[in-house]
């Protein structure tokens, strides 16, 4: 049996912060619980640790009263009492941890307004940790890398990179699901080792007035894993400048993202991705169905593959192909 719980301001009936009502389901530990949350500004920084939890906003329109919206400001870059920066993973508005199986949330904002990365440095608005979670009519919203999905590459780049509450978790992977939500960044705003599936959601490049201006995704899939990154049926798109934004690029050694069937906007690269010096051996980037101004794949990158429906159906034996509803 479902337990609900309500975040309501305005009742005196009902929870004041989305912190206590996560505090009170404690006691249906292992029972599906919803938090029912009104809309609002929720100036809040969360974690979910308990399995089965679902956060239920009021799914009003977006930067209206009647949306329900969790916020936080930490920065990458901001210099902690023991005199050393924050780091990228110490930054998440809310963090879902390993022990949230089965989380999912619907028709809420998660943001991170630190600010862009010039000025914070990374900053993200959600960080998902757990084995699987699903996000329906959400809106993320960030600069520098705002959605993360563990696990981390197996070895940081310099040390003390990964510093945060996953640095010395095993390395075990994630399955997820975004379904017509809108994900807004610059740079790396997708990023992480996850298997996960972008269906029918808008991405939405921020201008920073570059030559480039960003990078979509930032996949670190490990060694080995049949996929990565998916994007299905999505819009890409941005005020930037044409052709000033690739759609991802890898982060670590290895990287797999698909992008298929999706309406490109002028802004992506005509390379469509950038190999950032790692061994086109160690990459799986595809294109397949695109449409738009950004979809022309004449002038792609060597290592992309381009691919048609027999193609896709042959090499990519991924979430496009399975009964979940995305085909």
């Amino acid at each position: 049996m479902e337990s609900i719980f309500i975040v309501d301001k305005s009742r005196r009936d009902a929870f004041s912060t989305i912190s206590e009502a996560l505090g009170a389901a404690q006691g249906c530990w292992g029972l599906p619980v919803e938090i029912r949350i009104a809309p609002g500004i929720y100036r809040e920084r969360l974690v979910v640790s308990q399995p089965h939890i679902r956060l239920k906003g009021a799914g009003g329109e977006a930067g209206s009263e009647a949306e329900t919206r969790i916020v936080w400001g930490d920065g990458a870059l901001e210099i902690l009492t023991d005199g050393i920066k924050r780091g990228t993973f110490r930054t998440a508005t809310v963090r879902i941890d390993t022990g949230a199986e089965g989380f999912s949330a619907q028709d809420i904002t998660f943001q991170n307004d630190a600010g862009p990365g010039e000025i914070a440095g990374q900053a993200l608005a959600l960080y998902i940790d757990c084995p699987e979670s699903r996000f329906e009519n959400c809106r993320l919203l960030g600069h520098q890398d705002t959605l993360f999905l563990a696990p981390l590459p197996p070895r940081e780049k310099e040390p003390g990179g990964f510093t945060g509450p996953g640095e010395k978790q095993p390395r075990l992977m994630g399955e997820h699901s975004f379904h017509s939500c809108y994900i807004e960044g610059d740079v790396d705003f997708i990023f992480g080792g996850a298997r996960a599936l972008f269906n029918d959601c808008e991405i939405h490049s921020l201008d920073r007035g570059e030559e480039i201006n960003g990078y979509a995704a930032a996949p670190c899939t490990p060694e080995g894993e049949e996929w990565g990154f998916v994007f299905l049926r999505c819009r890409f798109t941005s005020h930037c400048a044409p052709g000033t934004v690739y759609l991802g690029r890898p982060w670590g050694e290895y990287g797999k993202t698909a992008v298929i069937g999706c309406d490109l906007g002028a802004h992506i690269h005509p390379e469509g991705f950038d190999d950032w010096g790692k061994p086109h051996g160690n990459l799986d980037f595809i294109l397949s169905g695109n449409r738009g101004p950004g979809a022309d794949s004449t002038g792609c990158a060597v290592f992309v593959k381009v691919l048609d429906k027999e193609g896709l159906e042959r090499q990519f034996q991924g979430p496009a192909g399975r009964g979940d509803g995305a085909g």
